[in-house]
């Protein structure tokens, strides 16, 4: 797994590689970095599971932030979060 925004620019999204995780840890996982992000922070998920086409949408929603997109036709599946402001 990977998430650094310590070595990515401020305008460069924050990447998290989840593949090879199972549920809930791709959600788990998700929700500390959101949590952790400042506000306006974009994530770019990669998952194979599955299951993670309804939970990273559900847990963007119960946090209040923004679900910019997603690609769930192919793994690795893509989901693009922008963190609230608030």
């Amino acid at each position: 797994m990977q998430a650094s925004d310590r070595e990515t620019a401020p305008d460069q999204p924050v990447r998290l590689d989840l593949r090879g995780l199972k549920c809930p840890l791709p959600a788990l996982h998700t929700r500390r970095a959101l949590e952790r992000a400042a506000p306006g922070t974009r994530l770019v998920v990669e998952c194979t599971d599955p299951m993670t086409v309804i939970d990273i949408p559900h847990l963007v929603r119960q946090l209040g932030d923004e679900l910019e997109g997603q690609e769930t036709a192919a793994l690795p599946l893509v989901f693009r979060i922008r963190r609230s402001g608030g």
